[in-house]
């Protein structure tokens, strides 16, 4: 075992943990604890919502998907890309004035219940029961990924003992400091993570004998179009290939670790410097991931010849790091890939359990009766954070899948469920309480049949049928079904009067 990349991994798990720390005793209540008080910098707001978006697939999957096929596996960078921009820009400031006209709503599902005057609760819970559903998927595939990280850096370490270690990690600040400790602890992450991307393939073709000419040439050689960005694998994209990598756009509009972010912020009046700040973070570092997978295969070219038979194309960024920085500095590097998956399996086990604490629970007759009630909610949201993880380990060790599958049915699943509903709860003042329900079911539904009965024979993401489907389900229930009352509409106005002032 390297001592100098173990440092460099201790000094950065007491970084995480000192800001969670500090945080411990600034949560007073729970608008606190999961939604930070409406009190988040702009500049954290977004690169914390970044951060929590990207995973290590932004270190791992996409480097090697991109080293393996070609340029063409670029498509998903560039619909995350536009995805997140359009989220920013068509969400954001509307769902930070709504959230907070609508009850003062911390939550997406008490938004979605608060603006249709769900009095039975019955899209608290749907919404609830789906948030659960996928995050604990999410939240298994993060863990899975630190296990697999700290067996690739640490070889002596059983990935089952690497899973637990990074779990316990993320499991401590998240339980002390709740929202402010996974946006600040994010807000670091981040910088983290784009300076590694930036960093290692930089390096790479400085250290590659004969630089980038050389390696521009091996992969010409290649005889299989690996920069041209129309082919995957050597192969002619299709249409509907290009469409269901670019499909992955779909996903931010109802993305609930990502929109809680929107809602966090001091002043509607800088959404707009967030969703700059987040376009400049999302395109650097997609554009230099995929930089990695491009150099990382030159590299091996000129220096190995090629491919190794028995190289793990994920590992990319890892190998790199390894052999062109001095242990204590590759150590920081490694230390990123953590970041990226620990801030976002974070921001998914507090949304998780605020949803059982503050869409359920809190809603009860036991609530109701309670002294201290917003106490005793924060100590209840802290321990199922902690059985919400239990879960998850669990999930991760013997699922048996790969961490892309889980991450892109998780991310289908939200997409569907929520995204459609988000858009027609923002912009349509004839949506209906029907028609919510109608949407998050038939969105949640689609993406499971589909992807059990349809990806594979069809080819196509099941994020895209299941965001078309949910939006005309919206669309037709709540147009055949009674109008909202007068109330709900004089709330949508009120919010749509304050976003203009916000202008």
């Amino acid at each position: 075992m390297d001592f100098m990349v173990l440092i460099a991994f201790i000094a950065y798990f007491i970084l995480v943990l000192g800001v969670g720390y500090y945080f411990y005793n600034k949560s007073h209540n729970m608008e606190d604890y999961i939604l930070g008080g409406r009190s988040t910098h702009p500049y954290v707001a977004a690169m914390s919502a970044q951060a929590s978006d990207m995973s290590s697939w932004l270190l791992m999957g996409l480097p090697g998907a991109v080293l393996l096929f070609g340029l063409g596996e670029a498509w998903i960078g560039i619909g995350l890309a536009i995805g997140s921009y359009l989220s920013w820009l068509l969400v954001a400031k509307k769902l930070r004035i709504h959230s907070e006209v609508s009850g003062n709503a911390l939550t997406m599902p008490e938004f979605f219940s608060n603006r249709f005057n769900d009095n039975k609760g019955i899209i608290r819970i749907v919404a609830a029961v789906i948030i659960l559903f996928f995050f604990v998927i999410y939240v298994a595939s993060g863990f899975k990924g630190c296990g697999v990280v700290f067996q690739v850096i640490f070889p002596d370490v059983a990935v089952e003992v690497a899973m637990i270690i990074g779990a316990i990690i993320i499991i401590a600040y998240t339980f002390m400091g709740g929202f402010k400790a996974v946006s600040w602890t994010d807000f670091f992450q981040a910088i983290l993570m784009v300076i590694a991307i930036v960093v290692v393939p930089l390096a790479t073709i400085g250290n590659t004998t004969g630089g980038w000419e050389a390696m521009e040439a091996g992969l010409n050689d290649l005889g299989t179009e690996f920069l041209n960005i129309f082919y995957d694998g050597g192969q002619p994209m299709t249409f509907i290939a290009i469409l269901s990598l670019f499909a992955w756009a779909f996903g931010y509009f109802g993305m609930p670790h990502i929109v809680v972010r929107y809602m966090s912020i001091r002043d509607p009046k800088e959404v707009k410097i967030a969703r700059r700040v987040s376009l400049i973070w999302i395109v650097i570092a997609l554009s230099f991931a995929i930089l990695v997978g491009i150099v990382g295969r030159g590299y091996l070219i000129v220096e190995y010849g090629g491919v190794p038979a028995d190289f793990n194309a994920e590992h990319i960024f890892v190998f790199l790091s390894g052999q062109l920085f001095p242990s204590l500095i590759a150590g920081v590097l490694y230390a990123a890939i953590m970041a990226a998956i620990m801030s976002t399996a974070d921001s998914q086990l507090l949304v998780a359990s605020s949803s059982i604490t503050n869409d359920i629970l809190s809603k009860t007759k036991w609530a109701q009766r309670q002294d201290d009630l917003q106490r005793k909610l924060m100590w209840i949201a802290r321990g199922i954070v902690i059985l919400i993880a239990i879960i998850a380990i669990i999930l991760a060790m013997y699922g048996g899948s790969n961490i892309m599958g889980l991450v892109s049915y998780a991310w289908a699943g939200f997409g569907a469920a929520f995204g459609p509903l988000m858009i027609l709860s923002l912009y349509w003042k004839r949506m209906n309480i029907y028609g919510a329900v109608a949407s998050m079911a038939v969105g949640f539904l689609t993406v499971i049949l589909w992807n059990t009965f349809l990806t594979a024979d069809t080819g196509i993401y099941e994020l895209l049928p299941g965001f078309i489907f949910a939006l005309i389900a919206g669309v037709v229930v709540a147009l055949a079904t009674p109008a909202p009352g007068q109330e709900i509409v004089e709330d949508f106005e009120k919010a749509a009067a304050i976003e203009k002032e916000a202008r």
